[in-house]
C-alpha cells in the first residue's frame, strides 16, 4: 500500500486525482425567446432575425434582432435627441452618479452577467468571472470620477462632448468591450448607439436592463444587433458623430476609406500579433505561466495575445519542455465548468480559419505538437497548440490566428529580439521576460507596440491606456487618453479664458 492509499483518519485516501466537474448553475439566467432593439429607452420589434447559438453545445439560445438600416436610423435619430434634450448639458456631477449606478448594478449582477458571456462566447465561467466582470465595472467607475473634471484632465482647453457615439464591438470581450466604449463616452457628455457583435450579442442585450435599473435618460445609450451589414449602416448613417471600432483590421480599413472626408472622428483598435520575449535570465517557470496566459487565455480569442513567442536560444530547450508539460496540465471543455481552462471557439466560421492556418503552418514544414486531449463531440473546440521550427516568413508567423495556436522562434541577442518583434504589419502589444530592469526599459523603448507587459501578461487597469500602432490601429481606449476621442477640445484663450 502506498502512502497515498493509506487510510488517514479512517477516511480512504483518492487514487485518482483528476478534477470532478463543477458546473455553473445556468439558472441564474433568464432569456427570452426573441429579442429586438433597445432604442430610446424602450424595446421596438425588429424586422428580421436570426438565431445565436452556444459555441459549447451549438444550442440556439434566442432569436436576435438583424436591425436594417432604418432601424439604425431610428437609434440615432434617439441618441440625438438624448444629446440635445439635455445629456450633454446636465451637470457633470451628475452623469457620474448615473456610471456609478451602472458599476454597482454591474457588480450585484456579476454572476448573473458571467454566466451569459459564457454560456453565449464560449470563454470559461473563471474568466468571465474573475476578469471581464470585475473589469467591466471597474470602466464604469473609473470614467465616473472622471466625469467632472474634465477641465483637470485636460487643462488650458475647453472639454466639450462631441455628439452621438457610433460603436461597433467585437465578440472575444463582448461585457469589457462594451464598457470600454460606454463609459467613456457617456463621461464625455455624449449619448451612444452600439451594435455588438453578431454571435455574441445578449450581454450587451441584458445590458439594457442595467440601463433601466440605472435609470439613464432614454436614448442616452442605444442598442441595436445584426451583422456587419448593421454596423454599415452606423458608419454611413448621416447622425453619427465619432465611430469607434474594435475588430480585424480589413474591416478597420474599410471604416476609414469609408469616412474619409466626412469630418466624423474616427478611432480602430485592430488586430496584432504580439511576441512574447523570453531572456535567458528570465525566471522560467513565471514565463511559463505568461506565455500560456499570453495566448491560450480565451482561446487565444484576443487581439494583444503572445501569439508569437521569441526565445533566446541558449535556454528555448527548457522552456519549450516545461511548456509541453505545461500544457498537457490545461483543461479543455465545458465553458461553465469552474475546472475548464480552454473553453469553446466563439463560431464555426473562426474554427476553420483557425484550421486552415494550422494546416498552412504544417505544410510550410513548421513542427506541430498538441498535448493528448479529448474534446467534446458537438461544439467548436480546438486544442492548445504549439509550432516550433517555425521561420520568420511562414504565414502563422505573420498572419493574426485569433485561436490557441503559439509560433515559437529563437534571438541571440537584444537587437536580434527587437529586429524579429517588430518584423510584423501590426504593433499592438509585446511581453519581455528578464530580471534586469534596465533591458526592460531598453526593450521598451525599442519595440513599435501600444503596449509593452514585463514579467507579465495580459494584464489590464482602467486607468492604463490601451491602442496600437501601424495596422493595429490608432487611438487609446483606457486612461485619461481614453477620454481624448470623445472630446472637441478647443484653446480656451479663443474664449477669453
Amino acid at each position: 500500500m502506498t502512502d497515498l492509499e493509506r487510510p488517514r483518519g479512517g477516511v480512504p485516501a483518492p487514487k485518482d486525482w483528476t478534477y470532478a466537474p463543477a458546473p455553473e448553475a445556468r439558472d441564474v439566467v433568464t432569456l427570452a425567446d426573441r429579442y429586438g432593439h433597445f432604442v430610446g429607452g424602450e424595446w421596438i420589434e425588429a424586422e428580421e432575425t436570426y438565431t445565436t447559438i452556444s459555441p459549447a453545445t451549438e444550442e440556439p439560445l434566442a432569436e436576435i434582432g438583424q436591425a436594417t438600416p432604418a432601424e439604425v436610423e431610428r437609434a440615432v435619430a434617439a441618441a440625438r435627441d438624448a444629446y440635445d434634450d439635455g445629456w450633454s448639458t446636465i451637470s457633470p456631477s451628475e452623469r457620474a452618479k448615473y456610471l456609478f449606478r451602472i458599476a454597482r448594478i454591474l457588480q450585484e449582477r456579476s454572476r448573473e452577467f458571467a454566466v451569459l458571456e459564457s454560456l453565449n462566447g464560449g470563454k470559461p465561467i473563471k474568466e468571465s468571472r474573475d476578469v471581464d466582470l470585475p473589469l467591466a465595472a471597474a470602466h464604469f467607475f473609473y470614467y465616473a470620477g472622471w466625469a467632472d473634471k474634465l477641465e483637470y484632465a485636460f487643462p488650458n482647453q475647453r472639454p466639450r462632448p462631441i455628439g452621438v457615439a457610433g460603436q461597433i464591438i467585437p465578440w472575444n470581450f463582448p461585457l469589457l468591450m462594451l464598457a470600454w466604449k460606454i463609459a467613456p463616452a457617456l463621461a464625455a457628455g455624449n449619448t451612444v448607439v452600439l451594435k455588438p457583435a453578431e454571435t455574441t450579442p445578449l450581454t450587451a442585450l441584458l445590458f439594457c436592463d442595467v440601463l433601466r435599473q440605472a435609470e439613464l435618460p432614454a436614448g442616452v445609450v442605444n442598442i441595436v444587433t445584426g451583422d456587419g451589414a448593421t454596423g454599415a449602416a452606423i458608419v454611413k448613417a448621416e447622425g453619427v458623430d465619432k465611430v469607434a471600432f474594435t475588430g480585424s483590421t480589413e474591416v478597420g480599413k474599410a471604416i476609414q476609406r469609408e469616412l474619409a472626408g466626412t469630418g466624423k472622428k474616427l478611432t480602430l483598435e485592430l488586430g496584432g500579433k504580439a511576441a512574447n520575449i523570453i531572456f535567458d535570465d528570465a525566471a522560467l517557470d513565471q514565463a511559463v505561466e505568461g506565455i500560456v496566459n499570453g495566448i491560450y487565455f480565451n482561446q487565444g480569442h484576443v487581439c494583444c495575445a503572445g501569439s508569437r513567442l521569441l526565445v533566446q536560444e541558449s535556454i528555448y530547450e527548457p522552456v519549450v519542455d516545461k511548456l509541453k508539460r505545461r500544457l498537457a496540465a490545461l483543461r479543455v471543455g465545458d465553458p461553465l465548468d469552474k475546472n475548464t481552462d480552454v473553453g469553446a471557439i466563439n463560431s464555426k466560421q473562426q474554427l476553420e480559419k483557425i484550421q486552415e492556418l494550422v494546416a498552412v503552418g504544417e505544410e510550410e514544414g513548421a513542427e506541430i505538437y498538441q498535448p493528448p486531449c479529448r474534446v467534446p463531440e458537438k461544439g467548436y473546440w480546438f486544442v492548445p497548440t504549439v509550432f516550433t521550427n517555425v521561420a520568420q516568413s511562414y504565414r502563422i508567423a505573420q498572419e493574426e490566428i485569433f485561436g490557441p495556436v503559439l509560433s515559437i522562434l529563437t534571438f541571440r541577442t537584444p537587437d536580434e529580439a527587437v529586429e524579429k518583434a517588430n518584423n510584423t504589419p501590426y504593433g499592438l502589444s509585446a511581453g519581455v521576460w528578464t530580471e534586469k530592469g534596465s533591458r526592460i526599459l531598453w526593450m521598451a523603448e525599442r519595440l513599435r507596440a501600444g503596449v509593452v507587459w514585463a514579467n507579465t501578461y495580459n494584464r489590464f487597469d482602467p486607468s492604463s491606456p490601451f491602442g496600437g500602432y501601424k495596422e493595429s490601429g490608432f487611438g487609446r481606449e483606457g486612461g485619461r487618453h481614453g477620454l481624448e476621442p470623445y472630446l472637441q477640445l478647443d484653446d480656451s484663450e479663443a474664449f477669453g479664458g
